[in-house]
């Protein structure tokens, strides 16, 4: 028995996570004036499989899924996409009407769609890249960036190690940076990425020298709130393209609303509006 024909669809997420993107999807639903409704769930990983069969029973079309969920979810995928399994995680779950678990991971997409939107004229095969993290956001930029072609990338972590097991998995093209010099890394990169919390809300801000940075490279901070942040201030100080991380959210979520709810929204400023509106709840 279902909850009746409106679809739904929602997030499944720690009890003290806030939900992103709810105030987008909700807004999609509204300006595209469908029947659909998106809501926050969280469920106890011990009981992760026995809800997530329940799920469409409830009427529930799909999920976004945060962490520590990501990985864990796989076990309980019928389909898991080529991007999910790279990922080893995945952000999206579509239940399908022959019954089926489909897992995704959009995030890598999210990214590059961001970026050409937003600076349209990127090329990334102009120069190397430089990105500053080793965790899961890290490797979904790396990934994304090595599919479109970047011949070089840099990585610089808090913790060597980490980046180091990006190296061994991705191979030659990763250059791995000291830390205490990952102000190097920006040393003729035409792609700059932030992968890291710092700069976001509540964290320590992100105060690795910039004096290298490039004029007319693209800069790329996935800090959503504050949407500017002290890296993207400095570059377009510096000449830099700029680019938040308000679109990299919107971009991963558009064909996941697809595949819910039957029709492909607009990634513009209200929808922009609708996610940070949200963060400063």
């Amino acid at each position: 028995m279902t909850l009746g024909p409106i679809p739904l669809a929602g997030v499944l997420q720690t009890a003290t996570e806030p939900s992103a993107v709810t105030g987008v999807y909700e807004y999609w639903l509204s300006e595209m004036k469908l029947p659909g409704k998106y809501v926050p769930l969280t469920v106890a990983l011990e009981d992760l499989a026995e809800v997530i069969r329940m799920l469409p029973k409830a009427g529930f079309v799909g999920l976004n899924i945060t962490p520590p969920y990501q990985h864990v979810i796989l076990e309980h995928a019928d389909i898991i996409t080529d991007r999910a399994a790279l990922m080893s995680g995945a952000n999206t779950i579509i239940f399908r009407r022959d019954g089926k678990i489909h897992a995704d991971n959009t995030d890598g997409y999210g990214f590059i769609e961001n970026i050409r939107q937003n600076a349209p004229g990127w090329n990334p095969k102009s120069g190397p890249a430089a990105v500053f993290g080793a965790g899961r956001t890290a490797r979904e930029v790396i990934t994304a960036l090595l599919e479109v072609g970047v011949d070089e990338i840099r990585v610089a972590n808090r913790t060597r190690p980490k980046a180091e097991a990006l190296r061994a998995e991705f191979g030659l093209r990763i250059v791995v940076y000291d830390w205490v010099k990952a102000g190097n890394m920006l040393d003729g990169a035409t792609t700059v990425v932030n992968a890291t919390p710092l700069g976001s809300r509540d964290k320590p801000e992100f105060r690795v020298p910039l004096d290298a940075l490039r004029p007319g490279s693209v800069v790329t901070d996935l800090v959503v709130s504050p949407t500017v942040t002290r890296l993207l201030r400095i570059a377009m100080q510096n000449g830099c393209h700029p680019v938040d991380g308000v679109g990299m959210l919107l971009h991963q979520a558009a064909p996941a609303f697809e595949r819910w709810f039957g029709k492909r929204p607009e990634v513009d400023e209200r929808a922009r509006d609708a996610v940070i509106a949200a963060f400063s709840e």
